[in-house]
């Protein structure tokens, strides 16, 4: 009777959890009505044969700029992701990087002992081109490595271009 009571005040533990997530399902849907409106668009672009018409599915799409319309949105709302993303995928190839030490990597066709895991500077040029500015640095300092940081970030979402 009393856990009935609470029930109904408070919702079972399922319709808590229901609720709870709801705002993350209704994310999710969002994103993938945003993939259909925008496959749509393209398609209906391959097929209209009036460059007027052409030219508003265009600007619908995302002008010239590629910044507004559908396309424009899901960019925005992917780099948001993956600004929050990036703490934690960055931790994520360091800690990769660190359980590859001592091991053995065969780079155009020679064995090379891994001894990298990236420094403080290292991350901070990840950083920066993952933000798309130019990071420079001297000789030796590790760019190869560093690129690695911001690619398995923008790989996350799966598209072929980073947004």
């Amino acid at each position: 009777m009393l856990k009935g009571l609470i029930n109904r005040v408070f919702g079972t533990r399922h319709e808590r959890e229901a609720k709870r997530v709801r705002p993350i399902i209704e994310e999710i849907h969002s994103i993938e009505a945003l993939d259909r409106q925008i496959a749509e668009l393209k398609e209906a672009k391959r097929h209209a044969a009036d460059a007027a018409e052409r030219e508003r599915i265009d600007d619908e799409l995302g002008g010239a700029d590629g910044r507004g319309g559908a396309e424009g949105a899901l960019r925005q709302v992917i780099a948001e992701t993956l600004d929050e993303l990036l703490p934690e995928a960055f931790a994520t190839v360091r800690e990769a990087c660190r359980r590859l030490v001592g091991s053995t990597v065969t780079v155009t066709g020679q064995e090379l002992r891994w001894d990298m895991v990236p420094y403080d500077v290292q991350l901070h040029g990840g950083l920066q081109l993952h933000l798309g500015r130019i990071a420079e640095m001297a000789t030796g300092e590790g760019k190869t490595l560093v690129a690695t940081l911001p690619t398995y970030l923008n790989a996350l979402p799966g598209r072929a271009r980073a947004p």
